[in-house]
């Protein structure tokens, strides 16, 4: 079954989409879902555990997620999770963990294909002298990193 729902956490409004017992998409954008508008057991779970995230109590999510994308972009999105919660990771960096060293403009690529904000932290991967980008705008990035306690400067 498919739900979708849609709410405002921290100011922020977000789409929150299940599919089969996993979180497909948590996102900013105002999605257009086929599915039934409905605030299930998990949808219900995943509000709580960001609504705790945006208050700082919460570092780790124990939200079951299904990636949609490449078997690259599947690792990748993986190996972003294991980004410790205050941390950051250089494109370049992330692409030699993936064992693929010189992907670090397809790692850039796969953190904007990211719909699973905030607990796939595609915002704690960073440009090697600056902060990068971010799907939804730098200043948000800033904002999350700063949130983790990541005083990440500017460059």
């Amino acid at each position: 079954m498919n739900y979708y729902f849609k709410t405002k956490i921290n100011n922020y409004f977000f789409t929150i989409v299940e599919e089969d017992n996993f979180i497909t998409y948590i996102t900013l954008d105002d999605l257009e879902i086929d599915g039934n508008f409905k605030k299930s057991e998990l949808i219900a779970k995943t509000i709580n555990e960001l609504e705790e995230y945006f208050k700082g109590v919460r570092t780790r999510f124990d939200i079951p997620v299904k990636f949609q994308g490449t078997e690259f972009q599947k690792i990748v999105w993986q190996e972003m999770m294991n980004i410790p919660y205050g941390s950051v990771l250089s494109y370049g960096e992330l692409a030699k963990k993936v064992n693929n060293p010189k992907a670090v403009r397809a790692i850039g690529s796969v953190c904007h294909k990211n719909k699973i904000l905030i607990i796939i932290p595609c915002h704690r991967v960073v440009a090697k002298n600056s902060i990068g980008g971010f799907g939804c705008g730098v200043e948000m990035k800033i904002k999350l990193l700063e949130l983790e306690n990541n005083k990440y400067e500017r460059k």
